[in-house]
Parts: structure tokens; C-alpha cells; sequence
């Protein structure tokens, strides 16, 4: 096996449809120490993957991971396959060596799915290759699934056979985690990170600021977290990122390949930065801290250049501290502030933000704004039925040579109740939300004179009004999140809800695997 990565790809599919029964004598018939070997022709199960691939063709007879068994990987590859055996080494109790031949082989070079991945399992070995680093990750969190869920009655580590060829449909496929409204550590984050990467979701945005919390160290600014961010709904402590520590998160999200975007929301949502600063009030008088849920009533000062003194700090040190080609501005529910003063406002801060060689990112709003730099992605919030002005500012931003990310409401955001009886969640977007709704639409189908070319990719937002720990952020997450990273992932050609359900229904028990929370919804087989 350690040699089919060196025949490329077309190559090794032609071998796959053409000899597919040849490979089944040869199962690896070695066996933990004290388990009884399994004849050799026994199966195992073809277990289902979500996102659903692009392609796939199963084969006969399966590859035994055993204590024999060995990793391949060089260079850019060789990240990848050590965040792989980090994951086995633990579930296996195998050592896995990194060596120069192996018995999996994971490779980059050219010729393979953009963004995606090609994975070939036989029975002598695994063979998983893509042109960069990134579609590679994705391809081992498909083999994660391939392999029994992790539990103590796990003693053999079979994959079935099988071929895969897969790849994106959207570039941005993204999660956000509102940290404002209730603050959660870097511990939290890095646990919500690696959740979304079993899903192939890319995009970490973080709602840093908003009325009730103000969650990142601005230099010069130290009362936006020692008042600022001395808060949250409901009361509480609060809490806030160091620089150091948002390097941190930053540093592991990319050690998963998936990007950070940080969100400042204003004019409004910034009572927290009101709290802590009055000479950002047109008045000059410090705003109260603010425990609440409403939104729409507070505003940055527009007409005082102060205030763009501030926004250009900020907007310059978080530029400094991420990576990622974006910044998010928010722009939502600035009631507070007249339309003209949002528009001068609009125009003047994606200036800022352009500046510093970054792409705005705002919610779809900022399509008032009438001198958008070339390239701003619009963050849709909207429903997905009737849309009236929504409809005008999304070809506002197109008209920008901007793009859009998808994130109705009614479907996409997670802090939906699941239904009207419980106890966290909010209504206010059509909810209840089900798993069927959040799985029964389509990014293109909202503005179809738009074009399915105008969409970067899609969102799953999670607002923390009612959600203040780790195990309530999975509870509200999953199982909708799952079917976002579908939506993102996979072709809609190939999306029905009758398919999805019974995948879902598998992926349960790698979740409690996890142990991650989530809400066994109706509708679907969950495994137990």
C-alpha cells in the first residue's frame, strides 16, 4: 500500500472499479494480543459519513488496524498524520508510528478534489491524498467515521473497503460561538473547535462585543475589559481574551485548518463599550453595564472623530492578531442610530477595516452602506421565505463585487428552541427550529436571481442569551449543526432528508463517543 500513493490518483480509482474482488483475500488477519482472530472472511460493516462525500464505492473484505499497523507521511502531509495518531493512539491503545513506509499513507500533491480529498481503503491499506494540507484534515475526519465509534467495548478497529472522492461545494463553511452574551474561557473554545472539525466546518466566527460583554484586550483601551467585560446576561463575571490568549485560539483553530473571525459589533450592540468609555456617547456620560437581552438601543457616537480613533484601534489590533483574510463588523440592529449617520458610519469603518489589507465581513445590513470596498461579504440573516428590503441590500453588496454568506435565521441559527417547551433557546426567529427545517433548505434557493456563484458559503450561528455552559452550547449545536455542515459540504443534487436522517441517526453514537451533548431530535434512528 505504501506505493499506490506514488501512482496517483486516476490510477489507483481505475485499480479500485477494476479489482475490487481481488482485494478481498488479502484482509489483515493480525490481532490485538488476548482477541481472537476474526475468519478471514469476515465483513465489517460500511459505516456512513456526514457530511455526506461526493462519491463513493464500496468494495470488499476491510483493513484491521493491530498493533502492526504504521503511518506514512512527508512533509506538508506530515501535520495531518500526527494529529491523526494523536486521535488513534488513545481510542487504539496502538503505538502507530510515523515511519517512511506504512501501512496508511497520507500524502498532498496536485491532482486531486479542490478543497477536498480522494481515500482509498483496501485491505492490505489506506491510501488518503488531497492537494493541500487542509482537504487532507478533511479527509481524516471521513476516516474518523469510518472507524467503529470509540466506547470500552471496542476492541477491533476495522474499515470497510471503500473508494471516495470528495470535495466542497462551499469555500466558507462556518460556525459562530457568541461569546458576549455569556463569556466562554479558551478551554471552551478550543472544545467547540474541535467539534466543528469532525464536520469539515472551516470557519470559526467569534461574536466578541456586544451590549452585554466586550471579550478581547484592546491596547490602550483597558476599561473596554475591566468594565466591559465585567459582565454578561443575567449578571455574573464576565471575563475576557488576552492578546495571548486570542494568539492561542487562534494557533489551535489553524492546528485544525480552520480559520477565526472576530466580530466587533457596532454602531450598536456596543453598550459594553459605552459602559466603559463616555466619551463614546455623544453625551459624554458613562452608559450603565447592561445584564439584559433587548437589543437596538445603544450606539457609537457617529458624529465624533473619536470614535473612529477608537474603531481603528480596534479594528487594527485584531487585524494584527489574525491570520484569516477577515474581519466582521457586525452593522445588525442599530435602531439607535439614524440611517444617514449609519451609512456615513458604514462607509467610513469598511474603509478602516479595507485598510488593513483584510475583507470586510458584516451582517447583511451593511448593504446600506454606499461606498462598500470591492469584495464585502454580506452575512445573511434573514428568513427564508418573504424578504422584502433583505432582498435590496444582499444585490447592494453584489453590486460591490461582494459575495454572501448564508445564515437565515429560521434554519440556521442554533439558539432556536427545538421545541416551544424548552428550556433553552430563544423563539424569536420562527422557532421552533427542527432538525428537519434546519436540513430542508438550500443557500442558492434564496435569492435565485442572484446565482449559486454570488454565496461564499454558509454559517450556523449560536447566540448565548440562554446558554451559559460547555454542555448547553453541544446541547443547542447538535444535532442542527450536522446538517449545516451538509448543507456547506455536499452537493444539493445528492441532499434528502430520508438519507440524511438514518446517517444522522449513526453519527449519534460517535458524538456520545465525544461525549458531547445533544438533543436526540424526533424523526431520526438515533443508533441507542
Amino acid at each position: 500500500m505504501a506505493l499506490i500513493h506514488r501512482m496517483g490518483w486516476y490510477g489507483v480509482l481505475a485499480i479500485a472499479l477494476a479489482c475490487a474482488n481481488a482485494t478481498a483475500s488479502a484482509i489483515n488477519t493480525t490481532t490485538t494480543a488476548g482477541v481472537a482472530p476474526e475468519p478471514p472472511t469476515a465483513s465489517v460493516l460500511a459505516r456512513t459519513v456526514v457530511p455526506a462525500p461526493g462519491y463513493r464505492v464500496d468494495g470488499e473484505g476491510a483493513f484491521q488496524l493491530d498493533r502492526t499497523t504504521s503511518v506514512e507521511a512527508r512533509g506538508e502531509a506530515r501535520p495531518v498524520a500526527e494529529y491523526l495518531v494523536n486521535l488513534l493512539r488513545p481510542m487504539t491503545g496502538f503505538s502507530l508510528p510515523l515511519s517512511g513506509r506504512g501501512d496508511i499513507v497520507l500524502v498532498v500533491e496536485p491532482g486531486h478534489p479542490p478543497g477536498g480529498y480522494d481515500l482509498r481503503v483496501t485491505t492490505s491499506g489506506i491510501w488518503l491524498a488531497a492537494d493541500d494540507p487542509a482537504g487532507l484534515f478533511e479527509g481524516v475526519q471521513t476516516l474518523r467515521q469510518l472507524l467503529p465509534p470509540a466506547t470500552p467495548s471496542t476492541t477491533r478497529w476495522g474499515i470497510a473497503a471503500t473508494t471516495i472522492s470528495d470535495r466542497p461545494r462551499f469555500a466558507y463553511r462556518g460556525a459562530m460561538l457568541d461569546v458576549a452574551r455569556h463569556f466562554f474561557g479558551v478551554d471552551d473554545v478550543k472544545r467547540y473547535i474541535d467539534d466543528i472539525a469532525m464536520l469539515k466546518i472551516n470557519v470559526l466566527h467569534l461574536h466578541l462585543a456586544d451590549d452585554q460583554g466586550w471579550r478581547i484586550a484592546i491596547d490602550g483601551w483597558p476599561r473596554l475589559t475591566a468594565v466591559g467585560g465585567a459582565s454578561q446576561v443575567g449578571g455574573g463575571a464576565g471575563g475576557y481574551y488576552t492578546q495571548d490568549q486570542y494568539r492561542e485560539i487562534v494557533a489551535y483553530a489553524a492546528s485544525r485548518y480552520i480559520t477565526i473571525v472576530p466580530e466587533i459589533d457596532m454602531p450598536g450592540h456596543t453598550n459594553a463599550a459605552l459602559a466603559s468609555y463616555a466619551e463614546l456617547n455623544c453625551d459624554g456620560r458613562t452608559r450603565l453595564p447592561y445584564h439584559g437581552t433587548s437589543v437596538g438601543f445603544s450606539s457609537l457616537c457617529i458624529g465624533k472623530e473619536l470614535t473612529y480613533t477608537f474603531v481603528t484601534d480596534v479594528i487594527t489590533q485584531l487585524a494584527a492578531l489574525t491570520p484569516g483574510p477577515w474581519i466582521h463588523i457586525g452593522g445588525d440592529e442599530s435602531s439607535a442610530t439614524t440611517l444617514p449617520d449609519y451609512i456615513s458610519f458604514v462607509n467610513r469603518v469598511t474603509a478602516i477595516v479595507a485598510a488593513t489589507g483584510k475583507t470586510v465581513i458584516g451582517w447583511h445590513d451593511i448593504g446600506y452602506g454606499t461606498t462598500l470596498p470591492p469584495g464585502t461579504v454580506g452575512e445573511y440573516w434573514d428568513y427564508t421565505g418573504p424578504r422584502g428590503a433583505s432582498s435590496v441590500l444582499t444585490q447592494r453588496i453584489l453590486n460591490a463585487d461582494g459575495r454572501l454568506i448564508m445564515a437565515p435565521a429560521n434554519v440556521a441559527y442554533l439558539d432556536q428552541k427545538y421545541d416551544l417547551s424548552e428550556r433553552l433557546g430563544t423563539k424569536w426567529a420562527q422557532a421552533p427550529t427542527t432538525i428537519q427545517e434546519a436540513y430542508g433548505w438550500d443557500p442558492a434557493a434564496i435569492f435565485p436571481k442572484h446565482g449559486a456563484e454570488s454565496i461564499l458559503g454558509v454559517e450556523a450561528p449560536l447566540w448565548t442569551e440562554t446558554v451559559d455552559t460547555m454542555a448547553e452550547i453541544e446541547y443547542m449545536a447538535f444535532p442542527r449543526i450536522v446538517a449545516i455542515a451538509e448543507i456547506g459540504w455536499s452537493t444539493s443534487a445528492k441532499r434528502t432528508f430520508k438519507e440524511f436522517a438514518p446517517r444522522l441517526g449513526t453519527f449519534g453514537a460517535y458524538l456520545d463517543a465525544a461525549g458531547i451533548t445533544y438533543k436526540r431530535t424526533p424523526g431520526v434512528p438515533w443508533s441507542h
